[in-house]
């Protein structure tokens, strides 16, 4: 039944494409991140096989979070300059960046002592509320 309702409905066919995409996007990114030994863990020792995949996690994440506040912090600029952002354009966005990465220069540490301006979560683009806010808001969110 549910390859029938899959082949009939194309919204479905359309939802199940796009999380299916970003689940691939996501992965080639990770794979791109741990590119030592071609992806490849070579210990047998489980332990040691856990590490290597939490730390490509660890790292996966990180540079996906350091996207997504540049992101922001570009998007927060052109408001700036009077820009106007929909929020629909946003979506197609994604943090899965990588031209700006050099997996094989040199870093330097010297700035690990400086410290960042405070994060500000909000961007001002005039984003509907989230479901938990509005339910909240209109006071139908009580707790026990």
């Amino acid at each position: 039944m549910q390859l029938l309702r899959y082949l009939s409905d194309a919204p479905l066919r359309r939802r199940v494409t796009a999380a299916t995409n970003k689940v691939e996007s996501f992965n080639r990114f990770s794979q791109w991140i741990g590119f030592g030994n071609r992806g490849v863990i070579a210990d047998n020792d489980p332990i040691e096989q856990e590490k290597a995949v939490k730390f490509n996690a660890l790292l996966t994440n990180a540079v996906i979070f350091h996207n997504a506040l540049d992101i922001a912090e570009i998007v927060r600029q052109l408001l700036e300059e009077g820009r106007e952002i929909d929020p629909e354009d946003l979506v197609h966005i994604s943090p899965y960046l990588t031209e700006h990465i050099n997996r094989f220069g040199e870093y330097s540490t010297h700035e690990l002592g400086i410290l960042p301006e405070a994060y500000d979560r909000k961007l001002g683009v005039g984003f509907p509320p989230r479901r938990e806010q509005h339910l909240t808001a209109a006071g139908l969110d009580q707790a026990a």
